[in-house]
């Protein structure tokens, strides 16, 4: 694999091609579901998103040879371990995108960017 906007699986049916903004969307979604997660830190500043970007926002998908990396960007509910939420996070989210996708993954990146109560 390399990186491009979208990744491809061969089978013995045929190829299977999943778009990088796809990946992301599984990364998004795992990662809000997850404890002490209040959301996604997006790069782009304070800019209005629609609901479809911000789950998607602050998440960067590569493909390599040996799987993908995930690189996402998240905001942690105050008053928590950091370190245990980024964890699970890390986790989570490589077992679900390997669970849906089939593609492996090498390596997940987590970066807290802020840390605020919930709402």
């Amino acid at each position: 694999m390399e990186k491009t906007d979208h990744l491809a699986r061969e089978t013995s049916l045929g190829r299977i091609t999943i778009t990088s903004d796809a990946i992301a969307q599984i990364v998004g979604q795992v990662a809000t579901e997850c404890y002490g997660v209040v959301g996604m830190a997006g790069r782009r500043g304070l800019q209005r998103l629609r609901a479809r970007d911000r789950l998607t926002s602050g998440i960067d998908v590569n493909g390599r040879g040996d799987g993908l990396e995930l690189e996402l960007s998240v905001v942690i509910e105050y008053g928590l371990n950091l370190a245990e939420v980024a964890a699970a996070v890390r986790s989570r989210v490589a077992y679900e995108v390997e669970r849906q996708t089939g593609l492996p993954v090498a390596s997940v990146e987590v970066r807290i960017d802020d840390v605020r109560r919930s709402d």
